[in-house]
């Protein structure tokens, strides 16, 4: 079995000692009781990997002697997310979802029908998705953790549709209105994916008139109706298989 990742900023060269303190620390000697002698997988969350092995622990914290390095190369196509914000008990379950799934960017958004509001208090709610990124990450022991953006109003989510169409990527917004499949698009052969969930109560009218405007493909995913916390999941699922991803 692979060894535990766990996220160290300064990662030593070989032969060097690194210090895993604070909540990563807490997490290793606390909560899973890391032991001396134990192999533990660092990465600085970035795609940098090292192998290292327990020498000493303390109070919530590890010594770990780093024994070799390595650069995780990025997937491609890299994948982003649109997520329309969730109700509050499936919006930090949508993250890890997508996480575990592999999207590689990951931007909440404030689409017109979504329940939840973040307007006076997206700090908090980005700060949370980052936070459930990040454990998601480690629990999928992945080399990178997934950029998660600052709130993206439709305004701005619009502008992204156009910069990647405009630089041979392809734009998906998942809704049950589409005609064409998701498994039709050219996704194998784009610089870029982009994925569209919308919110509980579905994409308004005038924004799915207008992603289509922009450059969007407003794609059927599949014969079911899925949740807006599970939709991209079984997308990137999908493009895994369907791209060089995998």
């Amino acid at each position: 079995m692979a060894a535990t990742v766990f996220y160290l900023d300064d990662i030593p060269e070989p032969g060097g000692v690194a210090v895993l303190d604070g909540p990563e620390g807490r997490h290793a000697a606390t909560v899973r009781r890391i032991r001396v002698g134990e192999p533990i997988t660092l990465s600085d969350g970035a795609g940098l990997l090292a192998d290292s092995e327990v020498v000493a622990t303390g109070k919530d914290r590890l010594e770990l002697k780093v024994l070799s390095r390595s650069v995780a190369q990025p997937v491609s196509p890299p994948v982003t997310v649109v997520q329309a914000l969730p109700k509050s008990d499936r919006s930090e379950l949508a993250v890890e979802l997508m996480t575990e799934a592999g999207a590689d960017t990951i931007v909440p958004w404030q689409a017109s029908r979504c329940v939840a509001n973040w307007e006076g208090k997206a700090r908090k709610g980005v700060d949370k998705w980052r936070a459930a990124a990040r454990s998601a990450a480690r629990q999928s022991r992945r080399a990178r953790i997934p950029e998660v953006t600052e709130l993206y109003r439709t305004a701005d989510v619009l502008e992204l549709v156009r910069e990647v169409k405009g630089d041979n990527g392809v734009v998906a917004a998942l809704h049950e209105s589409g005609t064409a499949r998701f498994v039709d698009l050219p996704l194998a052969t784009a610089s870029r994916v982009v994925l569209i969930v919308g919110p509980e109560g579905g994409l308004d009218d005038s924004e799915l008139s207008a992603l289509a405007a922009a450059g969007a493909e407003v794609v059927l995913l599949g014969p079911t109706v899925l949740r807006t916390s599970t939709a991209a999941a079984v997308a990137l699922g999908a493009l895994g298989a369907l791209t060089p991803r995998w």
